[in-house]
């Protein structure tokens, strides 16, 4: 079984920048696609970014494309998001997936395999 673990959260001004990673740990990493997911105050959960299990093929949502970068080292179990020129519309709680199925999959897949318990992202303006 292979859990994940979210880092890198915290408070940040209007136009910052976050890097947040999520760490990997029990059976390979390698073969699972990756993703990251948002939840704000009173919405649902809505798909950020995802990766491929090698890395090749990235997905993201039109409202993070050009600001944030999803990235994976494997060797390292671990999967990054680069989040620059932040909004206050990005405040949310940042949940990382891993799943074996397509990565192109995983902007519409509510049943994802793992989850983490997530890290808080406040943008003030």
């Amino acid at each position: 079984q292979v859990h994940l673990v979210e880092s890198g959260g915290g408070l940040v001004q209007a136009g910052g920048s976050l890097r947040l990673s999520c760490a990997a740990s029990g059976r390979t990493f390698s073969y699972y696609a990756m993703g990251w997911f948002r939840q704000a105050p009173g919405k649902e959960r809505e798909f950020v970014a995802a990766i491929s299990w090698r890395g090749g093929v990235t997905v993201y949502a039109d409202s993070v494309k050009g600001r944030f970068t999803i990235s994976r080292d494997n060797a390292k179990n671990t999967v990054y998001l680069q989040m620059n020129s932040l909004k206050p519309e990005d405040t949310a709680v940042y949940y990382c997936a891993a799943d074996r199925g397509p990565v192109v999959d995983m902007p519409r897949n509510r049943n994802l395999e793992l989850w983490g318990q997530g890290t808080l992202v406040t943008v003030s303006s």
